[in-house]
């Protein structure tokens, strides 16, 4: 137990935080980690190494994320603004080189090769833009003679130019959905909203005929027939399979046929094994943490920390959804990692630098009258 009257760093954090969503946080990672040892030994064996490869990987992966995202949730809101546009910077210089020097994955250039380890820089450079555009509203507010539309649409231009050449159309959509959910909450004119409605219309109408890659994706969404649609096919399959209670840990056939079983469609893994019910859960899960962090923002005064707030959850929320949308054929397939449960470091660490922050705008902070009354000398205001 962590008394009150402890003074302590890690005393101070422990009473401060939010452990009701600290705890969802816990019990996705926990559940990520049980579905993992389920759907990627067949992988594994596949390709010839140990059955819980991914696994073992996953589980060293977790002691730097759970390093950034206690570390991250520490600071106060300036430091946190310090850190996103430190962490932008260095994300926005890697991705832009990582066309020319990045390792080619089946037609797109998404990865840098550091250290023997494979490194996203697209995933660091969504949380830390959706905190720098929150902080760009809010200073509109503070001061109406600043530019802060023109930053925002610059700087919103300039990272969906470096994904498209990757290509990475599923996080140019997702960065593109929240940057404009922060524009809306921010306050903008409905003149603005038909306009960037109308811009991102016409970006999809040339995107679609201009790239085979984006038409095949919408042709075979709309008509299954026009393509291979095998992935979607079993994935579908492993949720009539599995019932509201699933086939049991290790009974499924999902994950001995699909090849990103582990990543992208562990939901239609989980789905099979463990049945509805587990999946559920884990939509509740997801629907708690966005839901307990719009509520923080709505409670909050300071608008970067609101919109801040806001930005997180729903970046975390629509990736959530995204993923799990594709699993049940809801949405075009976009190789998008669900949060916390699909194996991979990059999406790991970055997402728990985003939770770290998320966690550390959401923290009791006292008011500074509180905070001087506390160093009042007893008698003082006699």
């Amino acid at each position: 137990m962590v008394s009150r009257a402890q003074r302590t760093l890690f005393g101070e954090w422990w009473w401060t935080v939010d452990r009701l969503l600290l705890g969802a946080l816990f019990a996705i990672v926990l559940l990520g980690i049980i579905l993992l040892l389920a759907a990627s030994p067949p992988l594994a064996t596949r390709l010839g190494v140990d059955p819980f490869f991914f696994v073992h990987r996953q589980a060293l992966y977790l002691v730097p994320a759970a390093c950034v995202l206690i570390g991250t949730s520490l600071l106060d809101p300036r430091q946190i603004r310090r850190v996103a546009l430190i962490v932008f910077a260095v994300s926005f210089v890697l991705v832009a080189l990582t066309p020319f020097i990045g390792a080619e994955i089946k037609g797109a250039r998404r990865w840098l090769s550091i250290f023997g380890f494979s490194l996203q820089p697209s995933e660091f450079l969504k949380p830390a833009f959706v905190v720098l555009s929150a902080w760009v509203f809010s200073e509109a507010r503070r001061n109406p003679q600043m530019p802060s539309t023109a930053i925002a649409l610059a700087s919103l231009g300039a990272v969906v130019f470096l994904l498209v050449r990757q290509p990475d159309f599923g996080q140019t959509v997702l960065i593109v959905l929240v940057w404009c959910a922060l524009f809306f909450i921010s306050g903008l004119r409905w003149l603005w909203v038909a306009g960037i409605g109308g811009a991102a219309l016409s970006a999809l109408v040339i995107a679609y005929h201009s790239i085979h890659h984006v038409r095949s994706r919408i042709d075979r969404f709309i008509d299954p027939g026009s393509g291979d649609t095998f992935q979607i096919d079993t994935a579908i399959e492993s949720f009539m399979r599995g019932g509201w209670l699933g086939r049991g840990p290790g009974e499924g056939t999902v994950k001995r046929i699909l090849p990103d079983g582990h990543a992208d469609f562990i939901f239609a893994v989980a789905a099979e094994e463990f049945g509805i019910v587990l999946c559920l859960i884990l939509v509740a899960l997801f629907s708690f943490v966005v839901i307990r962090a719009l509520w923080h923002a709505a409670r909050e005064e300071d608008p970067f920390v609101r919109l801040a707030i806001a930005g997180i959850a729903l970046l975390f929320g629509l990736q959530s959804s995204i993923a799990m949308a594709v699993n049940l054929h809801l949405v075009p397939a976009k190789g998008m990692t669900l949060p916390f449960v699909s194996y991979g470091g990059s999406s790991l660490i970055s997402l728990a630098f985003g939770m770290g922050m998320l966690i550390a705008l959401t923290r009791k902070h006292p008011r500074l009258r509180d905070v001087e009354e506390d160093y009042v000398p007893r008698g003082a205001h006699a």
